[in-house]
């Protein structure tokens, strides 16, 4: 499967003024990544920062990501930094059905980044996340099997578990795991893939499992503001020593990211949700953990 999210074109302005383009040399490749910080970084130049690394979706670009999931506005509201890698070939190495050894080293890469970003940048290291779409957020999760010593919690959009990463990991570390998924998500099937990754309800209950939070009260709200999208949202979720893990349903939602703006580029994505923002939604969850 060469990729989980097709080519989206935008038709937009340069990279804002407080996002820069930054480069590094990992393993002879030259990667990048765009750097994102609030207007209060520049104020308060004593403060740490949390940092949300956002994943782009496969077929998808660094700068795609960041103009489609408008996460800027969330991290100029709520103070934090947000990165934006780009994934050779527009991909990301996630061992979903190849083996990672041959391919890409995107886990050496984003630990270099990161270290790199610790050296340039003002940030809280016991407030490092990551968060991703599709592609990214299947590499999210091999984030949070692999480096949670270095990422406090992860968030996904329209991605679930490889069987890969279970098979690989017989107990992954304890950290803090959100999934966003729509019931009609056509690239990433909600039921999942037999041999390839677990369903949405699957992966959420593998993270309450290895996150030790299983069995701990539940708490679950719903969401219909627009009446007009055809979705609703149920949001569950479980909690106990500081770790949280959340599953966010969107019934009949698509591949997409809730509450971005809806996009036709002739492929069947499916319906976005406006009955919440995911960058809201996410941040909420990141936000409240620390390693």
């Amino acid at each position: 499967m060469k990729s989980l999210f097709p080519l989206i074109v935008f038709f937009c302005a340069s990279i804002p003024a407080t996002a820069q383009e930054q480069r590094l040399v990992h393993q002879d490749v030259k990667r990048k990544f765009i750097v994102y910080t609030p207007a209060s970084y520049a104020t308060n130049p004593q403060q740490q920062f949390p940092l949300v690394i956002n994943y782009h979706g496969g077929g998808m670009t660094m700068r795609e990501q960041m103009l489609y999931t408008r996460m800027n506005q969330t991290a100029e509201r709520e103070n934090f930094i947000v990165v934006y890698p780009q994934g050779i070939k527009q991909d990301w190495n996630v061992n979903l059905e190849r083996d990672s050894k041959e391919s890409s080293d995107d886990i050496g890469f984003t630990e270099a980044m990161l270290a790199r970003l610790k050296v340039d940048y003002r940030i809280d290291q016991r407030r490092v996340y990551a968060t991703g779409l599709s592609r990214g957020g299947f590499f999210s999760l091999r984030v949070a099997t692999e480096l949670p010593h270095l990422f406090a919690a992860v968030a996904v959009v329209g991605a679930a578990t490889p069987q890969t990463v279970i098979d690989q990991h017989a107990k992954p570390a304890r950290i803090g795991v959100m999934h966003i998924a729509g019931t009609a998500d056509t690239i990433v099937a909600f039921e999942g893939k037999a041999g390839h990754y677990l369903s949405a309800g699957e992966s959420h209950r593998y993270w309450l499992k290895n996150s030790g939070v299983d069995g701990a009260p539940a708490s679950e709200r719903t969401a219909d503001s627009d009446k007009r999208d055809d979705t609703e949202v149920t949001h569950q979720e479980q909690s106990r020593d500081g770790i949280s893990v959340a599953l966010v349903t969107v019934r009949n939602g698509g591949h997409t990211w809730p509450g971005a703006d809806a996009f036709n580029v002739g492929l069947p994505l499916g319906r976005t949700s406006r009955d919440i923002d995911a960058n809201a939604v996410i941040w909420e969850f990141l936000g409240k953990h620390r390693k």
